[in-house]
């Protein structure tokens, strides 16, 4: 049985939302799907030629040449020099990208001549390495014709997939502009002026509420004040915020920065007004536009894909191994007091995602507390006799390991979600500490750096709160799978120290 974590008549609210202009509102009530990264695409396509060249070469030899020769490791070594070739041609080629997956003759006329250059200089090798004898023609021909037409079907399945993606917004880079002035103007014609870009321009946003803030920039509408941008990104996907103003307002785009790191997204500083001009390899490009990186979304692109997977396959395991121990833990609850084993508590999840943590019950269930407005403390009579066991022990979290496997919105590490009403004297986390909503900027977690370093349990002082962001900031900026390794490895561990756990 669950609670629901439903909000009572008179009960503290759980959302804090912003108010957004209309303009803002249209665009964030739009139904937007989750973004397909252009480099893990590329990264599968690239596998998946591997695996089929590979795969058609053995097969052709198996079912021919092996069986009236016999096996050969010769034959071996030619399908997988010819395939890593391949691969590394059509890199050159410049084919693996998603704008070149879009398009039909582009791809196959570098891709046709690619493989046939591969062949030529298989053909050559042979030659003067006098093995021309020893290879089979009708192999070599088969190869050749039967691995073109494989690699033009999946060419042809890919261009569909990926027209369909582009259509579902799947590959659009979401951008917002700071800057609803001439530069801001000048700016997005620039970025229109591209022919195959990904970027969706959705609005402007500017602070100034005199002549020179635009109503509309560029025929983009101005949807609001720098303040509500953060409002507005946890409402609809934002993938890049893109400055429009010169360097030269160091201070207004310092002050603004203070306010924008603590978002999931990618911040540059557009270049295109700057007369003063830095090293070629001091920028990136959004297009033809050069720009200064600020911040980077953090975990993206393949460090998500092996998250994901780690969490995922590591997860199921230790749930699997666990699953005895949450059973007398269940069992345990249920005869020590009425009520259902499992809670639902509302906390913060990535980007300030409101989401439904389970964990098992440990307070009487009349005194449930789902959007823990109150702090349990040392000796709190609402805490069960098996609450306090479990409490100490963190056995009451291992439910969230169903969060991790089934939900998808925990991590095995990660920083602690925190309840939604998590106070310290009175003020609210994000009101105590400057840049609290930072540590939102990936997926919260079960265990944490913060938390094998001694910083669990009970938020009684502001060093307490502060530490744990400090710690949660560490690990986003350095997170690796040998870090989360390690956190895991050291979390039974950091469990026996027991002070601060109520």
């Amino acid at each position: 049985m669950i609670d629901a974590a439903t909000t009572a008549p008179g009960a503290p609210r759980v959302e804090r939302r912003q108010r957004l202009s209309a303009a803002a509102l249209a665009v964030a009530n739009q139904k937007v799907r989750a973004a397909y990264s252009p480099i893990v695409i590329a990264g599968v396509v690239r596998i998946v030629d591997l695996v089929l060249i590979a795969t058609i070469g053995t097969a052709l030899y198996l079912a021919y040449v092996a069986r009236i020769d016999g096996f050969s490791w010769s034959y071996v070594a030619a399908i997988l020099g010819m395939t890593v070739t391949t691969v590394m041609c059509f890199q050159a080629a410049d084919i693996y990208q998603v704008q070149v997956f879009r398009g039909q003759l582009r791809q196959m006329t570098r891709m046709i001549s690619s493989w046939a250059f591969v062949f030529l200089l298989f053909i050559g090798a042979s030659f003067f390495l006098k093995l021309g004898g020893e290879i089979s023609r009708l192999w070599l021909s088969s190869f050749f014709f039967v691995g073109l037409a494989g690699l033009i079907a999946f060419r042809l399945a890919l261009r569909t997939l990926v027209r369909r993606w582009a259509r579902d917004g799947r590959l659009d880079r979401r951008t917002i502009i700071v800057g609803s002035d001439e530069n801001g103007e000048k700016l997005i014609h620039l970025l229109n002026a591209e022919p195959d870009s990904d970027l969706d321009i959705l609005g402007v946003f500017d602070d100034r509420n005199d002549s020179r803030a635009l109503d509309t920039c560029a025929g983009r509408p101005k949807l609001g004040k720098i303040d509500d941008i953060v409002e507005f990104a946890r409402r609809t996907r934002i993938d890049l915020v893109l400055f429009a103003m010169p360097i030269s307002a160091e201070m207004r785009i310092l002050e603004m920065l203070k306010k924008l790191w603590v978002l999931p997204v990618d911040i540059r500083l557009s270049a295109h007004t700057n007369k003063l001009r830095f090293r070629p390899r001091s920028y990136s490009y959004v297009g033809k536009v050069p720009t200064l990186d600020v911040f980077e979304a953090p975990i993206t692109d393949w460090d998500q894909v092996m998250k994901s997977l780690f969490d995922h396959v590591a997860g199921a395991i230790i749930l699997l191994l666990l699953s005895p121990v949450m059973a007398l833990v269940a069992l345990a609850i249920k005869l020590d007091s009425p009520g259902p084993v499992l809670f639902r508590q509302k906390r913060f999840g990535f980007n300030n995602e409101r989401i439904d943590v389970f964990k098992f019950r440990s307070l009487y269930h009349h005194q449930a507390d789902p959007t823990a407005a109150k702090v349990v403390t040392k000796n709190d009579p609402r805490v069960t006799r098996v609450g306090k066991f479990i409490r100490k022990t963190s056995l009451d979290e291992l439910p969230q390991l169903f969060n991790v496997v089934f939900k998808s919105n925990l991590s095995l590490v990660g920083p602690r979600p925190h309840a939604v009403q998590g106070k310290l004297n009175a003020r609210l986390f994000d009101e105590a500490v400057d840049g609290y909503f930072a540590r939102h900027r990936v997926k919260p977690g079960i265990t944490g750096w913060a938390q094998i370093n001694g910083w669990r349990g009970e938020i009684d002082n502001e060093e307490k709160i502060q530490k744990r962001v400090e710690f949660d900031l560490y690990y986003i900026e350095n997170w690796s799978v040998l870090f989360d390794l390690y956190i895991l490895f050291k979390t039974p561990l950091a469990l026996l120290k027991t002070d601060n756990a109520y």
